[in-house]
């Protein structure tokens, strides 16, 4: 069975607006992106949270850290290339999660096991696709465009490494995570979503919520949880889309009562706020 969460989570594109140096900025990205691999986050999306400013760079520098984190190690030069956005990625935290592969060599390979690979030639013959190994696996009569990255699924070890294309849904370890970048604003993005969740310093305490939070959990298919920013909170930021948090999320929740300090950054709410909300995905697979 597939452990399957239909986690999404929402971020601002100011996520680091107010850190100065490249190699903070890398290592704060890098903390998003190893909190939603623990928790099995599926998807990452970065929305933007300033109108009155372009946030184009913002988002897609951390689109960029978020994608080369997620990206086996051994897939990372042929698909990206040298940028100075990616000077101090040897800050980031590897993820080790399954398709992170620490085995190089073809003869560690195992029939049935997936791997990520990036296609480099193809003919009518089929395609031969690079998996981190010192040789190629082959698809058979299948033209796939070179560069493209796959997922395949070992079914041979003859003479060559004989594959096909996996798909995501067939496989039964969590995959990592999609970062996406949104043009919409957080109140555009906020639609056809089974279970909305919220997080705020001004919203009901969890345990007041929770066994509403629960079973509203376990029938959703498609769950968001939302975060703001360093500067703003998320009623501040839907407030300037003239909207009311509290008439679009299905909850709004504080997942850190009591907090110590004046605001918690984003990156520190993520962890707190997954680390709880894991307890009903543990649960919800045991059901």
């Amino acid at each position: 069975m597939k452990l399957s969460m239909g986690l999404s989570i929402a971020i601002p594109a100011s996520l680091v607006s107010d850190i100065p140096h490249l190699r903070e900025k890398t290592s704060t990205i890098g903390m998003i992106g190893r909190a939603a691999a623990i928790f099995r986050v599926e998807e990452i999306i970065i929305f933007p949270d300033q109108p009155k400013k372009d946030q184009k760079k913002e988002a897609n520098l951390i689109k960029l850290i978020l994608s080369y984190m997620e990206t086996p190690q051994y897939l990372r030069k042929r698909l990206f290339k040298i940028r100075p956005e990616l000077r101090y990625v040897g800050v980031l935290p590897p993820l080790r999660t399954p398709h992170h592969p620490l085995a190089r060599s073809s003869e560690d390979l195992k029939i049935g096991e997936v791997r990520e690979g990036v296609v480099v030639s193809s003919s009518r013959r089929g395609s031969k696709v690079y998996i981190g190994v010192e040789k190629p696996a082959f698809i058979r009569e299948v033209k796939l465009p070179v560069g493209k990255r796959v997922t395949v699924k070992i079914v041979g070890l003859n003479s060559e490494i004989e594959a096909v294309l996996a798909r995501r849904d067939e496989i039964q370890d969590y995959w990592g995570y999609r970062v996406i970048v949104s043009e919409r604003s957080l109140g555009e993005i906020l639609k056809n979503w089974d279970l909305i969740i919220a997080t705020s310093k001004y919203g009901i305490p969890f345990m007041r919520v929770k066994d509403e939070l629960v079973q509203k959990w376990r029938k959703a298919k498609r769950r968001m949880v939302l975060f703001g920013s360093p500067s703003a909170g998320l009623y501040e930021i839907l407030g300037l889309e003239g909207l009311n948090l509290d008439e679009i999320a299905d909850f709004v929740v504080n997942t850190i009562p009591l907090q110590g300090v004046e605001t918690v950054r984003t990156e520190e709410a993520v962890y707190a706020s997954l680390a709880i909300f894991n307890l009903f995905i543990s649960s919800d697979n045991q059901v």
